[in-house]
C-alpha cells in the first residue's frame, strides 16, 4: 500500500499578556489534562520581560497591542503518550532553546476529548544582558502620566502648581532607565523562522516515532494538497470556512486516491493549477473577493481529477472495447478505490490535520 505521510502541525501566535498566558497553560486549575510543565529560567524572568516590552512599546508610540512574547503550539503523534511526559517536554523545550538561544516555558496537554496531544511553548524574543545597562540623569527628568519624558516641570503640573497624579520626577544623578534585555530579535517575526521551526520539530518527531506510518512531513503549500483553514473564536465567517474546509478535505482525499492509482504528482499539480489556482484568479478579476464561489471551483477540480483517475482504466477506445475493458478491470478499480479509502482512513482524521490547528485546551 502507498504510504501517504501526514503533515506536522506547528502554529505561532503573539502574546500581549505573557504572564496571564503562562498561568493559563501551566495551571492544573485551568487545565484538565495537564501532564508536565518545564521552564528554562526563573518565573521572575517573564515579569521583567513584560515590563521591558511595555516600556519599549510606550516609548515607541506604536499603535495596537504590545507583544510581550510568542507561543508555539506543537501537535504530537498520539503514540507519544507512551513516553514519560516530563522527559518528553524537556526534550522539545531544550531543543528550541539550543537552536534559538532564548528562554522558554512549556506545558504538555491533551484537549478535553483527549484527541490531540500537544505542547504549548512560550519563548522570549529578547535575551538577558550579561551586564544591565543604566542611564543616569544629568539633570532632573520629568515624566507625564503615560510615562513619556517631557522637557520641563511645568508640563506635569496641574492648575494649582502641584505635580499631577501619575507624573514623576527623577532627580539629577539618579538612574532613570535600567535595561535588563537586548532588543527584540527580528528573526522571530519572519515567515522563514516558522518554516525552520516546522522542519526542525518534524525531524525531531520522526526520530522518536516507533512506526513508520506515523512519520510526518511539513505541509507544502505549493504541493498537490489544499491546506485547511483554522476557525478562530467568534469568527463571523465560521460557516463559510467550514464549507470550504469540507471541500478542501474532499479534494485532498481525491488526491490520495490519484496517488494510490499511480498518477504522478506533476499531473495532479497541472489539474490543481488549471482548475483551482487559475480559476480563483479569474474569479477575483471578474467578481472581486467572493469566498462563496471557492467551493464550486474546488468541486469542478475534483470532478476533473476523478476523470483523470478513470482515464487510467478507460483510455480512449471504441465504446465496445471500452465497455469490455471497464468490465474486465472492475475488480482492479474496486481494489484501488478500497486501497485509497483505507489510506485516507489511516492517514489521520480524513485529512483534517493538514495544516489545521489541533483543538487545544
Amino acid at each position: 500500500m502507498l504510504l501517504i505521510a501526514r503533515n506536522s502541525f506547528v502554529q505561532i501566535s503573539k502574546l500581549p499578556n505573557v504572564k496571564g498566558r503562562i498561568y493559563y497553560i501551566s495551571s492544573p486549575v485551568r487545565q484538565e489534562n495537564l501532564y508536565a510543565v518545564y521552564e528554562t529560567t526563573e518565573r521572575s524572568f517573564w515579569t521583567e520581560l513584560a515590563k521591558c516590552n511595555q516600556t519599549e512599546f510606550t516609548k515607541s508610540g506604536t499603535a495596537g497591542k504590545c507583544i510581550e512574547a510568542r507561543e508555539l503550539i506543537i501537535a504530537l503523534p498520539e503514540s507519544f503518550v507512551e513516553y514519560g511526559p516530563k522527559a518528553l517536554l524537556k526534550l522539545f523545550t531544550e531543543h528550541f532553546k539550543q537552536n534559538y538561544g532564548t528562554e522558554c516555558i512549556a506545558a504538555l496537554h491533551h484537549n478535553k476529548r483527549k484527541t490531540n496531544y500537544h505542547i504549548h511553548l512560550i519563548f522570549s524574543e529578547r535575551k538577558l544582558l550579561e551586564i544591565p545597562t543604566e542611564k543616569v540623569a544629568t539633570r532632573n527628568m520629568f515624566y507625564d502620566e503615560c510615562g513619556k519624558h517631557v522637557r520641563t516641570k511645568k508640563e506635569i503640573l496641574d492648575d494649582s502648581g502641584q505635580i499631577r497624579a501619575g507624573c514623576k520626577v527623577i532627580p539629577k544623578g539618579e538612574v532613570y532607565e535600567r535595561n535588563l534585555f537586548t532588543t527584540k530579535n527580528s528573526r522571530f517575526k519572519g515567515e522563514k523562522f516558522l518554516d525552520d521551526v516546522k522542519h526542525s520539530y518534524t525531524d525531531l518527531i520522526n526520530l522518536y516515532v516507533r512506526n513508520d506510518k506515523e512519520k510526518l512531513k511539513v505541509f507544502d503549500r505549493n504541493g498537490v494538497y489544499l491546506p485547511m483553514k483554522k476557525i478562530g473564536k467568534n469568527n463571523p465567517k465560521t460557516e463559510q470556512i467550514k464549507t470550504d474546509n469540507e471541500m478542501r478535505c474532499r479534494w485532498n482525499e481525491t488526491v490520495d486516491m490519484a496517488l494510490v492509482c499511480g498518477i504522478p504528482e506533476q499531473k495532479i499539480m497541472e489539474v490543481k493549477q488549471e482548475q483551482i489556482s487559475k480559476k480563483v484568479s479569474q474569479s477575483m478579476r471578474l467578481a472581486g473577493k467572493r469566498p462563496d464561489l471557492f467551493a464550486g471551483i474546488v468541486q469542478m477540480a475534483i470532478t476533473a481529477l476523478k476523470l483523470l483517475i478513470n482515464r487510467i482504466f478507460c483510455m480512449e477506445e471504441p465504446e465496445e472495447a471500452k465497455s469490455e475493458k471497464t468490465g474486465a478491470n472492475a475488480p482492479k478499480i474496486e481494489a484501488k478505490t478500497e486501497q485509497a479509502q483505507n489510506t485516507c482512513r489511516t492517514d489521520g482524521k480524513c485529512h483534517k490535520d493538514r495544516a489545521e490547528a489541533p483543538r487545544t485546551t
